[in-house]
């Protein structure tokens, strides 16, 4: 059974940094995506950042690319947001997600209907941009 647990949130000051894990278990070694999503204050849940697992191909939301990056432990049962100059927009319930999907779905479907297939999630962690 696929467990995530998401840690690292916190009150960060705009322009700061932060470091987010996600903590998995039970992951299958077939084809899967596994990777961050978040929700704002009244806002839907969207997809932040996704991992593609067989090819380690990454695929960025326009909002935080080349401010945020996406990677994982050596041993495969961590993955890690690190977030670079937060915005206030940033400011949202982060989520860790795992999907057993076909590696080429995002290719053929885009990201944002990815959240759709997604079938395990974390209980998220906080991330506050503020001063």
């Amino acid at each position: 059974q696929v467990q995530l647990v998401e840690s690292g949130g916190a009150t960060v000051a705009p322009g700061g940094s932060l470091y987010l894990s996600c903590s998995a278990s039970g992951l299958p070694p077939d084809s899967y995506y596994i990777g961050w999503f978040r929700q704002a204050p009244g806002k839907e849940r969207e997809a932040v950042v996704v991992l593609q697992h067989n090819y380690g191909k990454t695929y960025y939301s326009d909002s935080v690319a080349g401010r945020f990056t996406i990677t994982r432990g050596n041993a495969g049962n961590t993955i890690y947001l690190e977030m670079r100059d937060l915005i206030p927009e940033d400011t949202a319930v982060y989520y860790c997600s795992f999907g057993a999907i076909r590696l080429e779905y995002v290719d053929d479907f885009g990201l944002v209907s990815l959240q759709a297939a997604m079938a395990h999630w974390g209980k998220g962690t906080l991330v506050t941009v503020s001063s």
